[in-house]
Parts: structure tokens; sequence; C-alpha cells
């Protein structure tokens, strides 16, 4: 008896655009059940097999099975229609309509032949879907109340209501708090232990690692690499990635760090939030900060750019007190701070890369009369797109939104290089982006210390604090737990020292 066909059959996919061949006979399976992680940096491919996949564009040659069947989607409707679901790293849901009518919003049930919606029906199918995903809100609850990781849930909840056999999840877990990712993959557990197939696209190698059996890696449109989980481990996957080995991702630097501080915090404190927090930062120096979700690294970030307030303590830049700290104060005073939330917070994703450039120094782009110099923004824009290697030099009509999640950050590093600050708080600079954008990302920090510069680097990557730090400090429900230096570097302790404290640790501060 022969074995059952696997879920999925993905055979020999080439695609081309404009005479351009971009996929070169892209090939994978995925079985009932299974988890296959789909990973490589932007431009490899990832997008265009999955829109293939999904209806969006025609393969020029090449062979879909599902369940044993020829597939070949005509539009994302046909692919829906066969059972294939997508849960996008933008989140298809309108936020001003309700749970069920997310749901039904292009399939709502009548009632018999009439052409009245049937609201009953709606409601207990909700219900339904909802308690499959573990989700405990009422079908009537405004989508736009929900947090991000409830939206997603509902997203799977709408992919369920139309019997999805296989959901594919893009970025899943970019804008998600801890809590909600563990919530998310025991969801991703049930769905495969129901037979669903998932293939799960995500930057966050230890993820994939986390949730799927086996990965396959794209580079350049083909496929370098299929494996298990297991066998593979993320310095194979990056060497596969990037086309070399992980060592030579962290550029190495020679200068040590300069006698002098940059940065002084000394016993501050914030009731619930900071408990006498003592740290120093010197010039050329990187400091890592190491926590959990929840831990106060960012809180301790925003205090010190004077975004959140603090009771106690002070904050020193280069030897003079930062009082009353405010944001325009933080700056006048050399500090520049990247967050986390780029596109929420870091930028104007309707404007030009031009007028994002320029956001923390209007000044220098004023003329005598304090108004903006368009010729000005210009040029500033345009040196400061080289000085980040953008991937356009069309400053002026690209908008920001157009860009990917890797120069979108590098718009966002670059408006502070501007200002040339003296410390850099830059918290976590390489969340959702590619590990060529996470090297690029790299470079700039390497070239911040070697100028003299100071930086404090939030990152939930251990590897990267590790790969990038002179020094790391671990911080627990808001206090320092511990202190390595880079000699002294050991994963297992800084990740103990980050998740429970650690007494015995002494702080290098």
């Amino acid at each position: 008896m022969s074995p059952p066909a696997p879920l999925l059959l993905v055979e020999g996919i080439r695609k081309s655009f404009f005479g351009v061949e971009v996929l070169h006979g892209v090939s994978f399976t995925l079985g009932r059940g299974e988890a296959l992680g789909l990973v490589g940096e932007n431009g490899s491919g990832k997008s265009t097999s999955m829109n293939i996949l999904g209806g969006v564009h025609q393969p020029d040659a090449g062979t879909m099975l599902v369940e044993g069947q020829p597939y070949r989607p005509a539009d994302p409707g046909a692919a829906i229609a066969a059972g294939i679901a997508f849960i996008h790293q933008e989140l298809n849901l309108f936020g001003n309509l309700t749970i069920e009518d997310n749901l039904f919003i292009d399939n709502f049930p009548r009632r018999g032949g009439l052409p009245f919606i049937n609201r009953s029906a709606i409601r207990k199918s909700t219900q339904d879907h909802l308690a499959q995903v573990d989700l405990d809100l009422a079908p009537t609850t405004p989508v736009a109340r929900l947090s991000q990781g409830e939206r997603q849930l509902v997203e799977i909840a709408k992919a369920l209501s139309r019997n999805a056999r296989l959901i594919i999840f893009d970025e899943p877990t970019t804008s998600l708090t801890r809590r909600e990712v563990a919530r998310l993959f025991g969801l991703v557990a049930k769905l495969k232990a129901r037979g669903i197939g998932i293939i799960y696209i995500s930057h966050a190698l230890d993820d994939v690692m986390a949730v799927c059996e086996r990965v396959t890696v794209l580079r350049d449109g083909a496929v370098v690499g299929t494996g298990t989980s297991r066998d593979l481990g993320v310095p194979r996957l990056i060497s596969l990635m990037v086309g070399r080995s992980i060592e030579t991702i962290f550029p190495q630097r020679t200068a040590p760090p300069r006698p002098s501080d940059v940065l002084a915090v000394t016993n501050l404190g914030q009731p619930g939030v900071a408990e006498a927090i003592t740290f120093t930062i010197r010039a050329g120096e990187v400091v890592g900060l190491a926590g959990l979700m929840g831990s106060g690294r960012s809180e301790l970030a925003r205090m010190i750019f004077g975004l959140d307030p603090f009771r106690s303590g002070t904050i020193a830049v280069e030897g003079v007190e930062l009082r009353d700290p405010t944001p325009a104060r933080a700056m006048a005073a050399g500090i520049a701070f990247l967050t986390e939330d780029r596109r929420g917070e870091g930028l104007l994703m309707e404007a030009p890369i031009a007028d994002n450039a320029v956001l923390a120094s209007l000044r220098s782009v004023a003329n005598a009369l304090g108004l903006i110099d368009g010729k000005r923004v210009a040029a500033a824009s345009r040196t400061m797109a080289q000085k980040v290697r953008l991937s356009t030099d069309r400053v002026e009509d690209t908008l920001v939104k157009h860009l990917s999640g890797g120069n979108q950050q590098k718009v966002v590093i670059g408006k502070w290089l501007m200002r040339a600050p003296r410390l850099f708080i830059l918290d976590e600079p390489t969340r959702g982006i590619d590990v060529g954008a996470k090297q690029e990302v790299y470079r700039i920090i390497n070239a911040l210390v070697e100028a003299g510069s100071a930086v404090l680097l939030i990152s939930s990557e251990i590897e990267e604090l590790m790969g990038l730090s002179d020094r790391i400090l671990t911080i627990s429900r808001g206090e320092l737990t511990g202190g390595f230096d880079r000699l002294d570097f050991d994963r297992e302790a800084i990740m103990t020292a980050a998740a429970v404290g650690a007494d015995h640790a002494k702080v290098s501060s």
C-alpha cells in the first residue's frame, strides 16, 4: 500500500518578472499536521513563492499538488476555496467592525432564500470558531478594542471558519508580547494535532526552531537547504541564508572603549518600574541590556530619554546632570533613542524618506527665517541614505511605507545619525528585519562606537547582545541582576540572570 500523498507538494516552480527570473525551480513538501519553516533574506523568493501558492501570481513552470490533486489557483479566492489561508504580518481586519462581521465579511449566511443576514447563525458560528482558538470574547466585540495578539487569533479563527487545511504565517510574532507568543505557539501545536499543515515564515530563527519540524532555506530565488530543525540549528540556518558563517555576521572592533563616561545613571528609581539602578557607559562602548518582556528594560531607556518620569536618582551625560529630562533636553545633551516600535513611533509611514530623515534635526534644514528649506532637506536626506546604504536614492518621492522592514529601520537610524549623537539608545534595533539588513545595522553600530559614541543596546536576541556588546547587564523586575564582561559571556548564565535574577552575580556597572 502506497503512503498517503503529502498535504502540499511544490516542485520546480519558476517565475519571471519583466524577463528576469526570480524563482529558479523552487521545490518543497509539507505533510499533514507538520510545520515547515520557510526562511531567507528579503529578496530570497519567500514572498513570490507564497504569492504563487496563494493565487496572486501564476507560475511560469512547475507543479503544485494539494493532497495529490493538481493545484493551480487562478486568484486568491480559489486558494481560499482550496483551504489555503494566510495570516499576514499586517492583519487584514476591519477595526471598525465586530469580530463576527470580520469573520463573515465576504460570506454572510442568509435566511433561507431571502436577502437578509442570518445574525443568529453568524453569532453561533463565531462563538464556535473563537472557542477553537481559545479566545473568550463576545462575537459583537469591535476589533479596534483588541490587542495585536487577539486580532491574530481572530484571523486564525477566520481561517478555520473557511475550513483551512494549510495556514501560512508571515512574521506572526513581530508585534506580540512574550505571553502572546507563547499563546500562539500553543495554538499552532493544537492546529498541527488536528492535521492542519503550517508554513511558518519568520526572521526570528529561534521561533522557527521552536515551532517547526523541518526548515527550507531560500537564497536568491532557489532552495539552498532543507532539513530537520534539530539537524540544522540556527548557526547553520544563518550560514545557508547569507552564504557565509555566523562568525562573520558581527563586525570586529579593535579599538577598546575610552576611559571617559558618556552616560552615568545613579540610583535611578520609579516605584514599580525601576529600583536603584546604577551603571555607566564609556565612550566607544556598547553595553547590552538583557531582560524578559516586562523586565523594565524599555522603561529604563524611556526614562533616560525623558519619555517616562522617575522619582529618584540622577542621569548625567559626559559629566553634566540631565535635570528634569524631556526628549528635547535629552536630544540637546546628545542622546538619540531608537524606539522598538518603528512603525508607530519612529516613522511617518505616509511621508517620503526625505521628510522622515530630517524629523530629528529640523533646525539644521531651516533657513534664516526658520522655514524648512526643501533643497537642504533633499541634500541632507541623500547624505543620510548614502551613510546607511539605503536601497533607493529616490528619497524625495519614495514613501517610507513602500520600503522593506530593513530599509525602514535604516531610515529611523539615519535620522538620528544626522545629529551625531554621543549616546545612542537602541531598543530592539533588528526586530523584524532579515539577516542581511541586520548586518548593515551592526555595521552602523560599529562605526558609531569606533567614532567615540556610546551605545545602550536592548535586544531579545542573546546572540546579538553577545556579538555586539563589550558588557552585558541583565535586568529583572526593574532591578539590575547581573553584569558580564565580554571575556566572561556565557549564554546560560546571562539568560538565567535575566529570567530569575542572580544574587551571586556581580553587577559590573
